[in-house]
């Protein structure tokens, strides 16, 4: 029976609530363990696991070793090589800081802790965890430069954590996890990971920038590498790298989304959020795009102790972070146009046709968006030949397709075609583009009212009979804080209590729409990431509508030269791959897979 009062809890008890925090199952000991021998300046770690990770835990690796002295420290609450002094906490630049990863996972199982340092002249030591309030055991060992951290009978003692595990085949999924999330984030480190004497994972060191894609697409699976763009961006002492998958590459769930800080990986919402407005325009609804990012970012300006598991940071300048990810993605999806990059490998069996990553620019050119010179009449349903006048032209078109060099033709090739009335058949230097005109068209004509509205400036409305809000108290604080902002956005909130706004004025293009709650989600976004992007989305919702009702449509008969209008116009848009609503507008089918799928040369 609890008497209410207060006593110093037992070195083993606070020891298992420690290890609470950080070991929720076998990947948490991965994960730390993997960490250790990283800070530790390993070249090569090698995992090895028995039952998924319950039975035994082992993890090798070349690092700089522990000197003999230093072992019983290391099983020890609080001790660590990776700090001193509060000024330490304040930057940390290392994965592992706690200095209570070992005695947290020790109080929960049986380990022992093998090391040879190069820098003792004793050589390798062995240390085994002892219960509470023993000297660790202590003896000579044989074990090469480096560590060895072996973890039997994972909750041994605290039957209740052990019956919430998952089953064998689950728990060693998780580590397989950590041990592909490691990976991306430390390319110049070998990692192996075997399950029950069998080994299952290998990761080699990279060297190269073909290592580094072969590493990605080990993980990702080859078809990202072919369907992403590499970027390395820098500004205002920010630095942000990685793949991005391109909108028709993506998923049905967000699960193949890192995100790295300082090569921590991180779990952030302000760092999603961004990801997802950059995508917003380009996306599929309902998809979830595929990424690998790196932020690089002075350790002072960033807290990694928020969190017992290290998971979620904290940046001191929020606002900055989000603007500056969410810009530089924005703009990569945005100057991806139609190029050369064409892989002309014969397809394997089965293979889908993919929308090529062209970036070669090309001539503009228009079209007519009337009826008045359209020619093309079917000869029968659904299939389209040249109509009168157009024959030689279009002669000419497939021979001059058929004889420049690769480097002549326009990356989208030249018209041959309509189909359907829908699809625009064209030829170029490597194969078949077939072009969804109506999509392509959609997406011309948005990207063009967009820069129109831009160059006009935005236009702000003021209303009729002001707008009182009742809000808490911490909105009205931040409409204060970020009142200038908000100006820009084209709004006059002023604060008039405590709990009270007044709304004089918002963006003319949105006044037809509910101002009391574009008010509310313009102050929530800013509360909760320092920015918004609220009135753009409005803006372009609006101006994607106009788009779609005047753009050509389904059944529009083109001629041969307004075809090839639009493709080149397609060539110089931004984002062109995809509609306004992320449907893709084009793919290419090569010859190599053309010649598969006729089974000619086999």
């Amino acid at each position: 029976m609890i008497d209410g009062r207060i006593r110093q809890l037992p070195m083993r008890l606070s020891n298992q609530i420690a290890a609470g925090e950080v070991v929720e199952r076998p990947a948490s000991v991965v994960k730390e363990l993997l960490e250790n021998s990283i800070d530790a300046g390993a070249t090569h770690i090698d995992i090895s696991i028995e039952a998924g990770g319950t039975r035994t835990i082992r993890i090798r690796d070349d690092g700089i070793g522990i000197a003999s002295d230093d072992l019983p420290l290391a099983v020890t609450r609080h001790a660590t090589s990776k700090i001193e002094t509060v000024d330490d906490l304040r930057a940390v630049s290392t994965l592992g800081f706690r200095g209570e990863a070992l005695a947290s996972i020790a109080s929960v199982s049986h380990l022992v802790l093998t090391s040879h340092s190069a820098a003792d002249p004793s050589g390798a030591w062995t240390v085994t965890s002892a219960g509470p309030g023993m000297t660790p055991e202590i003896r000579p060992a044989s074990h090469p430069i480096g560590t060895t951290v072996q973890v039997s009978d994972l909750f041994y003692n605290t039957p209740a954590r052990r019956k919430f595990l998952r089953t064998e085949r689950t728990e060693y999924q998780r580590i397989d996890e950590v041990v592909r999330t490691v990976s991306l984030s430390h390319p110049t480190i070998s990692l192996s990971l075997g399950h029950n004497g069998k080994l299952t994972r290998e990761y080699r060191s990279n060297t190269t920038s073909e290592d580094e894609q072969r590493r990605v697409g080990s993980v990702f699976g080859s078809a990202f590498v072919d369907s992403s763009l590499y970027f390395c961006e820098q500004r205002d002492g920010l630095q942000l790298s990685g793949w991005i998958g391109l909108p028709t590459y993506s998923r049905s769930q967000g699960d193949q989304q890192y995100f790295y800080v300082n090569r921590r990986v991180i779990r952030d919402k302000l760092i999603g959020h961004a990801v997802r407005q950059a995508y917003s325009d380009v996306l599929f609804h309902g998809r979830f795009p595929v990424f690998a990012l790196f932020l690089e970012i002075d350790p002072t300006m960033v807290d990694v102790n928020v969190h017992p598991t290290k998971h979620e940071v904290r940046f001191r300048d929020s606002r900055s972070v989000h603007d500056f990810v969410f810009r530089t993605i924005h703009r990569v999806l945005a100057d991806e146009r139609p190029a050369s990059r064409v892989d002309t490998a014969p397809a394997a069996e089965g293979a889908v046709p993919r929308q090529a990553d062209f970036r070669m620019p090309a001539a503009a050119g228009s079209y007519p968006s009337g009826r008045s010179g359209v020619h093309g009449i079917g000869t029968r349903p659904g299939t389209y030949s040249a109509g009168a006048g157009q024959s030689e032209r279009y002669a000419e078109l497939i021979s001059r397709a058929m004889s420049e060099s690769e480097h002549d033709v326009p990356p989208l090739g030249y018209a041959l075609a309509q189909l359907h009335g829908i699809y625009i058949l064209a030829q170029n230097a490597h194969g078949l583009i077939v072009v969804d005109m109506h999509a392509a068209h959609e997406r011309i004509t948005y990207e063009r009212l967009k820069q129109a509205a831009d160059a006009e400036g935005l236009r702000t409305q003021p209303l009729l009979v002001p707008l009182s809000l009742s809000v808490s108290e911490a909105e009205a604080d931040v409409v204060e804080e970020f009142n200038q902002a908000l100006t820009q956005f084209g709004f006059d909130i002023a604060r008039v209590s405590e709990e009270s706004l007044i709304v004089r004025e918002i963006p003319s293009m949105l006044s037809r729409g509910s101002a009391e709650q574009l008010v509310r989600d313009v102050i929530s976004d800013m509360a909760e990431f320092g920015s918004t992007t609220r009135v753009a989305e409005a803006r372009d919702e609006i101006l994607s509508t106009m788009a779609c009702h005047g753009s050509v449509r389904a059944n529009r008969r083109l001629t041969v030269p307004e075809m090839n209008a639009l493709l080149r116009d397609m060539e110089e848009t931004e984002r062109s791959g995809q509609c306004n609503h992320g449907r893709p507008t084009w793919f290419e089918l090569g010859v190599a897979e053309l010649d598969s799928m006729f089974l000619r040369g086999q």
